[in-house]
């Protein structure tokens, strides 16, 4: 091709090409500015039923968690004054709540009903005429659609709002839709709506492990949202303006595997007295449908039982020993709480294996008095190889078998003493948690310790979690450390403005001696005490310890004085995966705890002077705990005031702890 014809066709190619972009980018904006008219245009068909939610007084902190006191947002649900919102909105239990509708009317606000299944509140106010926000229709709803999230918490005509599509359906165990739009406590109680102007859902925080009222809190603005389906709320929208408080449908069992990526729905537990107990299903039932639809996994059945509410009807049908039965019953709110029964005996903490060359059984390593274990006549050097006649491998199984019986149950206890075979029966009582304060402790096999650049830290020493100087810490570990003996782990909390490093370690050093427990002291970088954000600080510090030394799961404890028993409450009861005891000292309990459950053993210990102020709500604590079926230990020392008591009434703490493992 001559040279000049092939500049003439590059030149035509090029001005094509251009020609080609530029329409591409006029195009592009064309799109963009459409789309934003659409979103705006949306929000402008929505405005008239969103307002404006400010409330007045109330808790500035709740299970350590900072509450909302900015203004957020509701959204009109009848005409005559009827407003859905999120029960995040009210978690610090307000004196007053105050709504300003669109046409900037400014009224009060009584809770008419609350949804404890999907975090919602219904509010009502002395109005007519108000605009109720239309439902999109949940078939309608497609991944990938545009959603809009709207809130009204400013002074200013329009709503804010954000945009971003719907990530996920069926979420949260079947009761929410998901969207990356951001979500945040501006707009929880707002509308997620489609570009039509339709309210997809309302906006609430979630989270799928957790059901208190801050739950999902911690995820906003980070691309996982949620909002539950407006069609949901107005088919029982009758219920709550009729002042009906909707809660979570219970059938009261749990399944063998956990988790989202849960197998087969083999059921573990069956509580007693629930409604799965009373329809007849057992442990190792396998659930295969449920009200007609084919289950071949838990997340199966929790997704079709999440939508469901206390008082609701539901059919199962299960499988056991090959043949299929059917179970009707109608679910309950709350179940009879948990009760752990008590054998009696602490077991051998060095692996029975180890100790003695045997490949199962529990070894016992002392028998609490007048337990139902002493008093069959079960002693120490015993070792547990069967109940009821399964085979017992060692203390877990040992613990997991007794924990399936109820207090008053009678169990077949087979042991091995001085090499021979017999069976003990045994009736279990109620969990205590009295223990001696003599309690002895175990004896370390013989070896030689670690030394060397690698050897665990011992004594007392410094550090930062992470580098970071505002996660300081101090801890203290026993000389006698030896890996083969997990240690026990007590997180101590410290008041405002007061460490009380010095004090504590010279108070504790000879009980950590004794017991073997580890002592670690985490420090808020905040002159007014512990904030929110600590919470993630001590449980990253207790994982460290963990990763660093042998800690024994079961004796893992929060010890807090005085204004710091909020914060610990909240550690050990948001993470009840990791602690398994709360110790207060001088401070009564500010938040309901968790549900007792066998899966999660939890236990008490409150030491409060008889003349200290606090005297009289920190007992009240330890009756309602034992009320819910915790075990607790009450200590009360006479001449104490509102002080940290000696080193010598901590002895029954330290014993406390030491035996938290009994069974």
């Amino acid at each position: 091709m001559p040279l000049l014809r092939m500049v003439h066709w590059h030149r035509a190619v090029v001005s094509i090409t251009v020609m080609l972009m530029a329409s591409t980018l006029v195009a592009d904006e064309r799109l963009e500015a459409l789309e934003e008219q659409a979103f705006r245009e949306a929000a402008a068909l929505a405005e008239p039923s969103i307002v404006r939610i400010e409330t007045v007084g109330g808790l500035d902190v709740l299970d350590g968690l900072i509450t909302p006191s900015g203004p957020t947002t509701g959204v009109v649900v009848g005409a005559d004054g009827w407003i859905i919102t999120s029960s995040f909105n009210f978690a610090s239990r307000p004196a007053s709540i105050l709504v300003t509708t669109p046409d900037g009317t400014r009224r009060a606000a009584s809770v008419a009903a609350t949804d404890e299944a999907r975090m919602l509140t219904l509010l009502k106010v002395d109005a007519s005429r108000l605009t109720p926000l239309a439902a999109a229709p949940l078939e309608e709803m497609r991944v990938g659609q545009w959603a809009i999230a709207l809130g009204r918490t400013f002074d200013q005509p329009f709503p804010s709002i954000s945009v971003g599509i719907v990530s996920a359906l069926g979420r949260i165990w079947g009761r929410a839709i998901q969207t990356d739009a951001k979500t945040s406590p501006t707009n929880y109680g707002g509308p997620l709506l489609d570009v039509q102007g339709r309210a997809l859902g309302i906006i609430v925080p979630l989270d799928p492990q957790k059901t208190d009222a801050t739950a999902g809190v911690e995820w906003y603005d980070s691309g996982i949202g949620f909002a539950i389906p407006m069609e949901d709320i107005y088919a029982v929208l009758s219920r709550m303006q009729a002042g009906e408080q909707l809660k979570p449908g219970r059938m009261g069992l749990t399944f063998k595997d956990l988790g989202p990526t849960a197998g087969e729905p083999i059921v573990d537990r069956v509580r007693a007295g629930s409604p799965a107990y009373d329809a007849g299903l057992r442990a190792g039932d396998r659930i295969t449908a449920v009200d007609g639809r084919v289950v071949s996994r838990v997340p199966h059945v929790r997704h079709l039982l999440g939508r469901k509410y206390a008082g609701d009807a539901i059919a199962l049908t299960y499988m056991r020993d090959g043949s299929e039965s059917a179970a009707q019953m109608t679910l309950v709110a709350t179940l009879e709480p948990y009760e752990a029964p008590l054998l009696g005996i602490l077991p051998e903490r060095v692996p029975w294996a180890e100790r003695t060359g045997e490949t199962t059984g529990a070894g016992v390593r002392f028998v609490l008095p007048d337990s139902p274990a002493a008093r069959s006549g079960i002693v120490r050097r015993d070792v547990v190889t069967k109940v009821d006649g399964d085979q017992i491998v060692d203390a877990a199984a040992l613990r997991d078998a007794v924990s399936r019986h109820r207090p008053g149950d009678t169990v077949e206890i087979g042991i091995v003493r001085g090499g021979r075979e017999e069976t003990i029966s045994v009736k279990l009582t109620a969990m205590s948690a009295n223990v001696p304060a003599d309690l002895p402790t175990e004896a370390v096999p013989a070896r030689e310790p670690a030394a060397g650049e690698g050897a665990p830290k011992t004594g007392r020493w410094v550090d930062n979690l992470g580098g970071d100087p505002e996660r300081s810490y101090w801890a203290y570990v026993p000389a006698d450390y030896d890996p083969a003996l997990p240690a026990g782990l007590v997180v101590w909390l410290h008041p405002a403005g007061d460490t009380m490093e010095a004090d504590i370690l010279r108070k504790w050093q000879a009980a950590c001696d004794r017991r073997g427990i580890i002592l670690v002291g985490p420090k808020t970088a905040q002159p007014s005490g512990w904030k929110p954000g600590d919470i993630a600080f001590v449980t990253d510090l207790v994982q460290e310890l963990r990763e660093r030394y042998a800690v024994d799961p079961l004796r893992i404890v929060v010890h807090a004085y005085g204004d710091a028993a909020p914060m610990a409450s909240a550690v050990v009861f948001r993470n009840r995966e990791t602690f398994r005891g709360l110790s207060l000292v001088g401070a009564s309990l500010r938040a309901a705890p968790p549900e007792s459950t066998p899966e999660f053993s939890l236990q008490f210990h409150i030491l409060c002077g008889g003349n200290d102020p606090e005297r009289e709500a920190a007992q009240k604590s330890a009756e309602a705990l034992e009320e819910l079926r915790f075990p607790v230990l009450f200590q009360r020392v006479e001449e104490l005031g509102h002080e940290y008591p000696s080193a010598e009434a901590l002895g029954g703490i330290a014993a406390w702890v030491d035996a938290l493992d009994r069974i």
